[in-house]
């Protein structure tokens, strides 16, 4: 099977959540309806990734479910995770913890993350507003 990897970043914060939502729509769907598996990739860490992830569940919806996955990759595992497993399961297709993430200082954890992400995917959907921040 082909699958395509799809992750996403951007900033913490969005000024305009219906411009951006709009797109991603767009963008997810056409991914989904040209491609044979898609894999989405997801963190948790701001506005960005939570429009991220109900695009892709819109989009899969509308489209079908069967030929793609969002999956939710952690850095480490967080309380609100561990109080709300069965809310996360439920919610993403899969969730995965990165082993070199969770070995790592806190404050580079996302950083190592991040990189995964990047190493793995073969496209990159960003949503970059301004030039500061770590997205930027």
């Amino acid at each position: 099977m082909d699958i395509l990897t799809v992750a996403f970043f951007g900033h913490r914060l969005i000024e305009n959540p219906f411009r951006i939502e709009k797109l991603l729509d767009k963008y997810i769907r056409d991914l989904i309806t040209a491609n044979e598996y898609v894999d989405f990739l997801v963190g948790r860490n701001g506005d960005f990734d939570q429009y991220a992830a109900s695009a892709i569940l819109r989009m899969r919806k509308q489209c079908g479910e069967e030929n793609s996955a969002l999956v939710l990759v952690l850095p480490y595992l967080t309380a609100e995770y561990l109080k709300n497993e069965s809310s996360f399961r439920n919610y993403y297709t899969d969730v995965e913890v990165s082993l070199r993430a969770q070995k790592a200082h806190p404050k580079s954890a996302i950083r190592i993350r991040n990189r995964e992400m990047v190493d793995r995917a073969d496209l990159i959907i960003c949503c970059i507003e301004h030039k500061n921040g770590g997205a930027w």
